[in-house]
């Protein structure tokens, strides 16, 4: 789904809540998402599960950036084991050599966001 297609647009915080370059975690339903409010103020999420750890820790990752391809995207290290993911994709960029907890794929899910009237919104 995009963010085009999306019709359920859940508030979440103010922008001015989410410090820049740094995680923050939320609930949206029963989903954790880990928010991440980049230098440009766009915000983007992911789930908050490290699949990696089995544990709910991903907002509390280092906040960086990677060459992919002939673009550099936004990425973060999980806080555990420090496997590195592309926050636009949620596609896990080096494994650390580790393997997902059992039953677990090494990507990151992703939901849309947009910021209106100052507040983050997220899709459903």
């Amino acid at each position: 789904m995009t963010a085009l297609e999306t019709s359920v647009w859940t508030a979440v915080c103010a922008l001015a809540d989410l410090a820049p370059e740094r995680g923050a975690a939320a609930l949206l339903g029963d989903d954790q998402v880990a928010l991440f409010r980049l230098l440009d103020d766009s915000v983007l999420a992911v789930q908050q599960h490290d699949p990696f750890s089995d544990a709910h820790v991903i907002s509390r990752g280092i906040v960086g950036s990677r060459h992919v391809g002939e673009l550099e995207v936004p990425t973060v290290a999980s806080p555990m084991y420090k496997q590195v993911f592309d926050l636009t994709t949620g596609r896990c960029l080096d494994v650390a050599g580790k393997a997902p907890v059992r039953g677990a794929a090494p990507d990151l899910r992703t939901w849309p966001v947009r910021v209106r009237d100052g507040l983050v919104e997220v899709g459903t």
